[in-house]
């Protein structure tokens, strides 16, 4: 169930509004590191989370409803940036280069698609796409691709906040990387709750694994390297239960030959070049 009220979670003003970085903030709502893809994903991830274990649904579910009040910030703040501007195009559709430069500015379907507002795309216009949402079921493996989405989405948000002047703008980015900030802390301390993060799946039973390569670092290059000791190569692993090792090769066997084909599908080659 969801409730609304008619307020922005945090403030969004714009001085001197800019097409260009209107459609630039598109990324922040629709693209692979907006904040479509982390309501979404958190949302789909709590739905899976067992009856017994409430504490991390409602987890999940806080947040993504508070992203879902960050797509309504960024909306605003597009739509603040698309209206009122010397740059639209509705000033600048006297000559056709004026027209074209609008255009490429501020994206022509924010024009003539949604009346100078937000969209659910990317910078480039492209739509969201569920594709971006990790949600497996498993809360360690979902945790850890929270953590990774929060961490490219507060990397989008800072280069936004190098690229504008405008102080409304620089004031509510700063409230979104400082959110980022806590959305990584509370992934990474949640993981710090489970009993085992690492690796994932922990239920499989490490005993069916090939036990020779379960914790070798495997070299890939063609000349045979020395070890190069590092943490990766040598001493405890992080879960605790192996040695790290290295292996200066890969272990190579068998020949890439694919079986005959089945003859229905006509794919035999024709030896006689006819």
């Amino acid at each position: 169930m969801f409730f609304q009220e008619p307020a922005l979670q945090y403030e969004v003003t714009v001085e001197e509004p800019d097409p260009h970085f209107a459609k630039l903030l598109q990324q922040a709502i629709g693209g692979q590191e907006g904040e479509m893809r982390v309501a979404l994903q958190y949302m789909f991830q709590a739905w899976a989370v067992p009856e017994q274990h409430t504490e991390y649904r409602n987890l999940l579910m806080e947040t993504a409803a508070e992203e879902l009040g960050h797509i309504e910030m960024l909306a605003s703040a597009v739509t603040k940036n698309l209206r009122g501007s010397s740059k639209s195009m509705r000033d600048e559709v006297q000559e056709t280069t004026e027209t074209a430069e609008a255009m490429t500015a501020q994206g022509p379907r924010q024009f003539l698609s949604s009346g100078q507002s937000a969209m659910p795309v990317d910078s480039n216009g492209v739509p969201f796409t569920g594709n971006y949402i990790v949600a497996s079921g498993n809360l360690a493996g979902d945790l850890y691709a929270n953590v990774m989405a929060e961490s490219t989405g507060r990397t989008l948000a800072t280069r936004l906040w190098e690229y504008t002047d405008d102080p409304g703008m620089k004031d509510m980015l700063s409230y979104l990387i400082a959110r980022d900030t806590m959305h990584q802390n509370q992934w990474l301390q949640a993981l710090e709750t489970l009993d085992d993060p690492v690796p994932v799946p922990a239920s499989f039973p490490q005993k069916e694994e090939n036990q020779e390569y379960n914790y070798t670092f495997m070299s890939t290059r063609r000349e045979e390297q020395p070890d190069p000791e590092m943490p990766w190569t040598q001493g405890d692993s992080p879960d605790g239960k192996g040695q790290f090792s290295y292996a200066a090769q890969q272990p190579g066997d068998g020949e890439v030959v694919a079986p005959d084909p089945d003859e229905m599908t006509h794919d035999e080659p024709n030896a006689g070049g006819d």
